[in-house]
């Protein structure tokens, strides 16, 4: 177990888990202009879709106070009606920890962070996308 939450996975392997798991899910917690301008994991080709709640709001970046109980609203219930597996993406992977401590603090049991997020790490030109994380893997998604 990480410090405060389950663990850690790649973005290949958080795929290939929410395949192989019908219980499992996918919280995407980056701010709704990422969503809109940066794009969201395609979870179609499983029959799913990411659930979309903020940790931190745009511009002031924020934590949302109210993060737990937007995501129990979401997965329709409080912590005992979700001991499915609980996948957490942010942008490089960094937001989606704080998150799966603050939704392991709250009571879900099985909260994951997924390493190097939809973007990664920035490549030599400051780019993100291109080395690392779901858009570098070639995992799918789309643009809202």
């Amino acid at each position: 177990m990480a410090q405060g939450y389950e663990g850690d996975v790649s973005v290949r392997q958080c795929w290939s888990d929410l395949a192989g798991d019908p219980a499992a899910i996918l919280v995407d917690v980056r701010t709704a202009a990422e969503w809109t301008y940066v794009g969201i994991p395609d979870l179609s080709p499983l029959a799913k879709s990411a659930v979309l709640v903020e940790w931190q709001s745009y511009p002031s970046m924020a934590v949302d106070p109210d993060f737990v109980e937007r995501v129990e609203a979401a997965l329709g219930g409080g912590p005992g009606k979700s001991d499915g597996r609980i996948y957490l993406l942010c942008r490089s992977g960094v937001r989606s920890v704080a998150a799966a401590r603050a939704l392991t603090a709250a009571g879900f049991r099985h909260c994951i962070n997924i390493l190097d997020g939809f973007e990664g790490a920035p490549d030599q030109d400051g780019h993100r996308g291109t080395m690392a994380g779901w858009k570098a893997e070639g995992l799918p998604w789309l643009q809202r």
